[in-house]
C-alpha cells in the first residue's frame, strides 16, 4: 500500500507541532514573582483615575500640570485644574468679584492647554474661599480626587517656611494622597 503525502499536511504538522511546543514552553516559564509590597505599590499609582491641581498662574504651578498629566497620561487620568479665590472675611463668599473671575479663567485656560497637549481630559473649577487650602480641600472632596499635585515657590526668603498656609492645610486635611513639588532653587 502506497501513502501519498501531501504538502499541505506536513505544513499543517509542522505547525501544529510547533504551536503545541510553544504553548508548553510558555507555560513552564512562567514570569518573575512580584513581591506583594510592590503589586500594591503599583495598583495604587495605576488608580490615579482624577488628578486635582490648584494653580495659581505662576511657573511652579504649571509645572504641577505637568507632572501631574504625566502622572495621569498612561490611564488617562481626568486633570481636575482649580483655581481658588481668596475672598476678605469683610465679604460675603458669593459677593461679585469679576476682575478676580476673569484672571482665574485665564489661569484656567492656561492650564487647560498643559493638559491637552497630553491628551487628557480637563476639568475647570473656580472656587471661592477664605484661604485657599479650604478651597482646595472642598475641591477635592467634591470631585472624589485620588491625589492633588500642588507646586510650589522657591522664591522663599529668609525666615519664610517651605511650608506655606496652603501647604500645612493640605497635609493636614486633604482627603487624598498629596504630592508636593518644589524645583530646586537654580531652576
Amino acid at each position: 500500500m502506497h501513502v501519498q503525502v501531501s504538502p499541505l499536511g506536513i505544513i499543517i504538522a509542522v505547525v501544529f507541532f510547533f504551536s503545541i511546543g510553544g504553548i508548553l514552553w510558555w507555560m513552564l516559564h512562567p514570569p518573575p514573582q512580584i513581591k506583594p509590597e510592590v503589586a500594591k505599590a503599583r495598583r495604587s499609582v495605576e488608580a490615579l483615575k482624577r488628578i486635582l491641581v490648584p494653580t495659581s498662574g505662576m511657573p511652579y504651578s504649571e509645572r504641577g500640570i505637568e507632572l501631574a498629566c504625566r502622572l495621569g497620561a498612561e490611564h488617562q487620568a481626568e486633570i481636575v485644574l482649580t483655581y481658588v479665590i481668596e475672598i476678605p472675611r469683610t465679604l460675603p463668599l458669593n459677593a461679585p468679584m469679576p476682575e478676580a473671575e476673569e484672571k482665574a479663567n485665564q489661569i484656567l485656560n492656561r492650564g487647560k492647554e498643559i493638559v491637552e497637549l497630553h491628551h487628557l481630559p480637563p476639568v475647570l473649577l473656580v472656587e471661592r474661599a477664605r484661604e485657599a487650602g479650604e478651597g482646595i480641600i472642598r475641591a477635592a472632596k467634591d470631585n472624589q480626587v485620588d491625589v492633588i499635585v500642588l507646586g510650589m515657590r522657591t522664591d522663599l526668603r529668609g525666615a519664610q517656611s517651605l511650608w506655606g498656609r496652603t501647604s500645612d492645610i493640605l497635609i493636614r486635611k486633604a482627603p487624598c494622597e498629596v504630592i508636593l513639588d518644589k524645583l530646586p532653587e537654580s531652576s
